[in-house]
């Protein structure tokens, strides 16, 4: 695999890339996060690991714009100094797909990184390759949708929620059955972060002449039908 890792301490960052290498991986470090985006734009990297505290910008500012801004569809895992709530929101708000705290194991980031690719190739591999509801359409090998043949941009988050509330179309989701699935969080994490990526799906879906998709079921969670 090719590994981005935008890391400002050159300990962490040499500690990284040597235990990377040694499993085979290519690795290219960055050391601020204007470098790593820079780099994620150039070039295509299979997984990026992306430190919060960084000078010029850091890493919140990275993801964010990584994944909003430049569409970056590489997982990325967040580097968080405490591993506080606040920490974990701000990452997964951003864009990350997921954090560590600091310090690690080695084994551990391994076995984050083997999850992620894990579930990449699962989601390009043998399963329905299109979803649809009324007049959406999701295509899985492409990464695209398109809602009355209009091509819909999303981000890689926003892909993903999606792509849950479609496969469980005609049944109720809860908040936290989608934290555990699209986040990969286990627990209520206290935020609103769930209702705020609801609503950027639905203002990019759906507008005043077209039908509603994402309905509310309150108290309960969300559903989509046909």
């Amino acid at each position: 695999m090719k590994i981005l890792v935008i890391e400002d301490e050159p300990s962490v960052s040499s500690f990284i890339k040597k235990g990377l290498e040694e499993q085979g991986n290519e690795v290219v470090q960055a050391f601020d996060g204007a470098s790593g985006v820079k780099l994620a734009c150039q070039y295509e990297f299979d997984i990026i690991i992306l430190d919060i505290v960084m000078p010029i910008m850091n890493g919140t500012e990275a993801c964010y714009a990584l994944k909003n801004k430049h569409h970056i569809e590489a997982p990325i895992i967040m580097l968080t100094a405490l591993g506080s709530t606040d920490d974990i929101v701000s990452g997964l708000e951003s864009g990350a797909d997921d954090y560590l705290a600091k310090p690690f194991k080695f084994k551990e980031l391994l076995a984050r990184i083997f999850a992620l690719t894990r579930r990449n190739n699962f989601n390009n591999g043998n399963r329905s390759l299109q979803l649809t509801v009324q007049d959406l359409t999701m295509d899985l090998n492409l990464k695209e949708v398109y809602r009355n043949n209009k091509e819909v941009k999303l981000t890689s988050r926003e892909f993903r929620l999606l792509e849950y509330l479609l496969r469980n179309k005609n049944r109720v989701v809860s908040r936290m059955d989608i934290l555990e699935n699209v986040w990969e969080i286990d627990f209520d994490i206290g935020t609103n972060v769930i209702d705020v990526y609801i609503n950027y799906l639905r203002k990019k879906i759906e507008d005043a002449k077209s039908s509603k998709i994402i309905k509310t079921v309150i108290g309960m969670g969300y559903i989509i039908k046909d």
